[in-house]
């Protein structure tokens, strides 16, 4: 398909017309893929379909040394076709073209005569021979002579068309030779001279994107969408050849013409493409080829100076090769020019020796570095040269990697730092720096390979601080997974160093760092637990939080306390505070102690405070352009759930568990824990699958996040109906955690599903022995969310009036609490158990005015949607209004009879009911409902 060539066919028709006066000579120009070729095919397809002859030859570098090989293939089109007339045969019998050509180049005079005595006589016959034999022809028909690629003719063909060109006045013919735009060979005096009497045509334009449409449509049988046209159509830059390569490309790819697929437009580069325009650009003139080598080295950066110097050109000379790589298509753009696509960069690359690339790249970073361009520029040169030897290339660098880790590129940084190691093969205290800088970057993607580059750089270091401080590489931040490696070398430096208490200055800091790693390590062990409550104790009643070492240490011993319910909530909470008021607010809270923090002041009921600080943060973030954090927005999830506030809970808690995905070691657990918890709360099914389903890919960091995904199976198995199962899996928990001395009832809420689970399966004294264990524990810690809600369990398993009290205690003790959702439930229970009156309406409009606050469906969880009831399931209000007075102990007719409704649909409501729950009778409705009223419905 020839497309916005009508120009070019329209001259070509009129010479056509013309030739009975005399024949034409016509030249078609244009850089490579520009349509040359195509033009000629279709001038051909065109002729012949209105009886024109047609003799059509291909110049080809590979034949320049075969004398007359254009005017050969020429002739032997012409001998192909079945002569037109007995006169034509006549004429083909009497003197071959060929043999007219093989007979002319044979020196006249014999072996003896005189050098070019005949050569010349013989070149004459077989001109005027051809002139013969082109008259004889085009005098039955008209002749129409196409040569392609002309620069590539040889030498004899050149003259034999010069010859031709000042006598085609006398013939009917039209030749059309076609010459290849920016080829060197397009200057040789022979080209020069056999063109210089032909006509040019108009230089072809690139195609537009209409036609780009059909060009699309041809090659995917379907019309493309408009972006993907658009897409192809930048790519291309309107080259012909650029577009069907990237067509035929795209094609076998098997892509669709559709949006989906305009990005693979953009970045494919066509293997095909990329070697023909390899052998174009290997035909070109040293200071072309040097030109285009600068460039593809210099990549991005097309300063004029700096490509030139790199070139080794002066300023004409660039120029000069700039304009030959334009008139090949290659290069768009103005002062500071660049490749029309990336596959250009891709053919220049090929033609290039490993050794050229790699002198050019070496030079290139030279220059780069003296120019004063950024780190990076110049350590992306550098990376693909061997030791240069430079005494500044370690540090240029170091300071790429720091730039790249800057912007979140950490394999990037570790690239440039592994190259900096070529630089410094001595085994000294510089090498061990690069060393633990390499661990630092991969510990996001590669921990295993920064764990045994810190293991490297270790025994390189001088003093027992610096290789404990290079041991905490391994462990970079509080919250995280260490290695068992890792550990064992954070141990050995650790009694190395000796304890904090006998050291000074940054010495102590590396000590405290260091006992702050162990400890949080060894949370998990019921001893290791209270001997950091014993260490907590022992720092006195105001522990030292002036230095980030010593907050870093108080936050892991606060954790062991909240953890094991050793010291009462508000100390908890107390210590808590101190160390916000100290903490500052970073924009990248990197290795921020916060997120023991706030699971402190979480448990501890105490969460004020930490959203004022995490608001802080956030501006500050904000203000920095600093990208958002997984930590940042797990311990926003943290906060807001132990505020009750379920929506933004989980806003917080999805994109935690979104961005932790690219570095899952460090904030990974806490990011499913946190979604998990969330989850939870609100019998979140979506969520339920999605923490489950990441949580069988990737097994769990420890004994926080294995409890959450132990709760997240309890509530699926419970919604199944599986309540034996789920019971059972809630104890397992409960007795893990408990032997881990893990103890506090607000961050593992364990019981309430057990005295749950077991008062649903009818063992009430099991629910009750639970129900009072739980108490304890809740008093013991003494956050008023554990109290309430202990209590709120203990009044709906009691009935009368002592089952009532439980409940006003409990709604009085959580109105001091931050637990609005808490609250609400506690308020509801109240409610539905006084039935009827002022004080239960009230009750029951509380509580849903708070459900509605935290962005909780009413009714929520722990109501028509509780514990055992299938995902999903919600009762209409006249389904509600029948069990809350199910839950008063009326039957169905005394239900019919305050309703004013029949028995009949009564029985209808308890049947939809107990089918939407998964239940089967009044008492587990009684249990689920918690005998709401009707006044809970509006």
């Amino acid at each position: 398909m020839l497309l916005e060539r009508d120009s070019q066919l329209a001259l070509v028709r009129e010479a056509l017309r013309d030739c009975e006066r005399g024949g034409s000579a016509l030249l078609v120009t244009g850089p490579l893929g520009s349509g040359r070729s195509a033009l000629l095919t279709e001038l051909a397809t065109r002729a012949e379909a209105q009886g024109v002859r047609v003799l059509r030859a291909n110049a080809a570098p590979m034949e320049r040394d075969f004398t007359l090989g254009v005017v050969r293939q020429l002739l032997d089109s012409l001998l192909a076709v079945p002569p037109r007339s007995e006169r034509e045969r006549r004429l083909r019998e009497a003197g071959d073209a060929r043999q007219v050509i093989g007979d002319g180049v044979q020196p006249a005079g014999g072996a003896d005569a005189a050098p070019g005595a005949g050569a010349h006589d013989g070149a004459d016959a077989v001109q005027d021979g051809l002139l013969a034999l082109l008259g004889a022809i085009g005098a039955q028909t008209p002749l129409l002579l196409l040569i392609d690629d002309l620069q590539c003719a040889d030498e004899a063909s050149l003259r034999w068309l010069a010859h031709l060109t000042v006598r085609l006045r006398g013939l009917r013919a039209v030749l059309v030779c076609a010459l290849r735009g920016g080829d060197p060979a397009s200057a040789d005096p022979p080209v020069r001279e056999a063109t210089s009497g032909m006509r040019r045509l108009p230089v072809p334009g690139p195609l537009s994107p209409a036609a780009t449409r059909r060009l699309v449509e041809r090659h995917f049988g379907e019309p493309g969408d408009e972006e993907f046209v658009r897409a192809c159509h930048e790519s291309a830059a309107g080259s012909p050849l650029f577009l069907t390569s990237l067509l035929a490309g795209l094609v076998a790819r098997g892509a669709r013409p559709n949006a989906e697929h305009a990005h693979t437009a953009r970045r494919l580069r066509p293997a095909r493409l990329r070697d023909r325009l390899a052998g174009c650009l290997r035909t070109q003139p040293q200071p072309v080829r040097d030109l285009a080598a600068a460039m593809a080295t210099l990549g991005e950066e097309n300063d004029p100076g700096l490509v030139a110097a790199l070139a080794g050109l002066d300023r004409s000379g660039c120029a000069a090769a700039a304009r030959a790589l334009r008139r090949l298509g290659l290069l768009v753009g103005g002062e500071a020019p660049r490749f029309v696509h990336r596959v250009v960069q891709d053919a220049i690359e090929s033609t290039m020796t490993m050794a050229e690339r790699t002198g050019r790249q070496e030079s290139a970073a030279e220059l780069l570095y003296r120019s004063g361009r950024p780190a990076e520029q110049v350590a992306a040169q550098l990376v693909a040269v061997p030791a240069a030897g430079h005494a500044w290339v370690v540090t240029v660098l170091r300071t790429a990697a720091q730039s790249a880790l800057r912007r979140g590129a950490p394999e990037t940084a570790a690239r440039y730092l592994l190259r900096a190691l070529l630089d410094s093969p001595e085994q000294n205290e510089d090498r061990a720096r690069l060393l633990i800088e390499l661990a630092a970057a991969e510990h996001a993607f590669d921990p295993v390979a920064g764990e045994r580059h810190v293991a490297q750089a270790i025994p390189l270091l001088a003093t027992a601080t610096d290789r404990a401080a290079a041991a905490l590489r391994l462990a970079p931040g509080v919250v995280g997974a260490v290695g068992r490696s890792s550990l064992v070398v954070l141990r050995q430096t650790a009694v190395e160093l000796g304890p904090a208490d006998l050291l000074r200055g940054s010495a102590r800091a590396v000590a405290l760092r260091m006992e702050a790693r162990l400890r949080y390590c060894a949370r998990e062990d019921g001893a290791e637990l209270a001997a950091a409550v014993a260490r907590l104790c022992g720092l006195g009643e105001e522990p030292a939080v002036c230095s980030g070492a010593e907050r870093e240490l108080l936050a892991v011993l606060l954790d062991a306390a909240t953890l094991g319910r050793s010291l009462p909530a508000a100390e908890v909470a107390r210590h808590a505070h101190r160390i916000l008021e100290r903490e500052p607010a970073t924009a990248v809270p990197t290795h921020s102690v916060l997120p023991l923090v706030v699971c402190a002041l979480v448990g501890a009921d105490s969460t004020r405070s930490v959203q004022a600080w995490l608001a802080a943060r956030e501006r500050t973030r904000r203000e920095s352009g600093a990208a958002a954090d997984a930590l940042g927005h797990a311990e926003h999830a943290l906060v807001q759930l132990g505020c009750g506030r379920l929506a933004l809970a989980r806003e917080h808690g999805e994109r935690a568990f979104d961005l932790a995905a690219s570095d899952w070691q460090r904030s990974g657990a806490l990011a499913t824990a946190a979604l998990a918890a969330v989850a939870l709360e609100g019998r979140d099914g979506v969520l339920t699958e999605r923490v489950l389903a990441e949580a069988a890919r990737r097994p769990p960091a420890g004994l926080f996040e294995t409890a959450m995904l132990r709760f997240l199976q309890v509530s699926v198995e419970a919604q199944r109906g599986r309540r034996e199962q789920a019971l059972e899996t809630a104890l397992a928990c409960g007795r893990e955690l408990m032997a881990a001395g893990w103890r506090n009832p607000v961050l593992f809420p364990w019981r309430p599903w057990a005295i749950t689970l077991s008062h649903l399966l009818g063992d009430s004294y099991t629910a009750q022995a639970l129900a009072e264990q739980e108490y304890a524990e809740a008093l013991s810690w003494g956050a008023p969310v554990g109290v309430g809600r202990a209590l709120r369990l203990k009044g709906r398993l009691q009935d009368g009036s002592a089952g009532t009290e439980l409940l006003r205690e409990a709604v009085e003790i959580l109105r001091g609490s931050a637990n609005e959702l808490e609250l609400a439930r506690a308020m509801r229970s109240l409610g539905s158990r006084l039935g009827r009156g002022a004080e239960a309406e009230a009750m029951l409009r509380g509580a849903a005015e708070l459900a509605a606050a935290c962005g909780t469906p009413w009714p929520g969880p722990d109501s028509g949607a509780a514990i055992g009831a299938p995902a999903g399931a919600v009762l209409t209000p006249a389904e509600r209004r029948v069990g809350a007075l199910v839950g008063g102990g009326l039957t169905n007719q005394e239900i019919a009879e305050s309703l004013g409704v029949s028995s009949r649909a009564v029985e209808k409501h308890l049947t939809n009911s107990y089918r939407k729950l998964g239940i089967t009778g009044r008492r587990e409705l009684t249990a689920l409902l918690g005998g709401a009223p009707a006044a809970a419905c509006r």
